[in-house]
């Protein structure tokens, strides 16, 4: 709160050429941000700023009053337009140092550290805002990497994506360039099975026909069958010769009885 106090009067001493119409409320917001009562200190500041539009020292300190009762944007709004007008002043360092920590607060964290750096370029041997510039510098850091790990992930998932749709697209290819090469799967199934059952009858007509074997009239016989074939035959008559014989001896003995007898 020093950093505020002392801010308020090196502005008030370095502007005191402005017009002194609005600096009875602007002590009375000083008295009353003294004692945290930031309520009753914007009002009177704002009562400063509608004598005086212009008025440096009420922008200032309202802002400030505006930061501590957690409305950093708005404060950001009013100070942030004032930084050509202050560059050059002696309370510059703790204009910038409370700029930075309004956009400190709302995650600005690129903004805060060029605000800090302006800060300590004014003076250079401020510990607090070398603390409060190393901690927006590492925020800054962790932001980024934030950031960039969000953008390589999403660009995994939209390479993931694309990777799907392409696998989706040749699996559909395949199926497109199957049934271009198969038409009629289901005509070729039919067909199959026509022909398993073709051959299902003609095995069965075969063997009804003799196990199997067709039957024709211009089967070839080998020379050996022909040879036991004749052979057969011969010795067929041979038997019945004999048993011609025996018959024609059984009648003549028959015969030779009737005679003798």
């Amino acid at each position: 709160m020093k950093r505020y106090i002392l801010s308020l009067m090196l502005i008030l001493f370095a502007v005191s050429a402005y017009s002194q119409v609005e600096k009875n409320e602007i002590r009375k917001g000083n008295k009353a941000f003294e004692k945290e009562k930031y309520q009753e200190s914007e009002i009177e500041y704002r009562k400063a700023l509608l004598k005086d539009s212009l008025s440096l020292i009420a922008k200032y300190n309202l802002a400030n009053t505006l930061y501590k009762t957690d409305r950093a944007p708005e404060a950001e709004r009013i100070l942030a337009p004032l930084q050509d007008t202050v560059s050059g002043n002696e309370a510059a360092p703790d204009f910038y140092h409370n700029l930075a920590n309004f956009y400190l607060v709302q995650k600005k964290y690129g903004e805060a550290v060029e605000a800090y750096k302006n800060s300590l370029r004014k003076r250079p041997g401020d510990m607090e805002t070398k603390t409060n510039l190393a901690y927006a510098q590492k925020m800054l850091e962790n932001q980024q990497n934030q950031d960039q790990n969000q953008d390589q992930n999403q660009n995994n998932q939209n390479q993931n994506n694309q990777n799907q749709d392409q696998n989706q697209n040749d699996q559909n290819q395949d199926q497109n360039d199957q049934n271009k090469n198969n038409p009629d799967n289901d005509g070729k199934q039919n067909n199959d099975r026509n022909d398993q059952n073709n051959q299902n009858n003609q095995n069965n007509q075969n063997d009804q026909n003799g196990n199997g074997k067709q039957q024709s009239g211009n089967e070839k016989i080998s020379p050996q069958a022909a040879q036991q074939m004749l052979r057969a035959i011969d010795e067929k008559e041979k038997q019945t010769q004999e048993k011609v014989k025996k018959e024609k001896a059984l009648l003549m003995k028959s015969k030779q009885k009737e005679k003798n007898w």
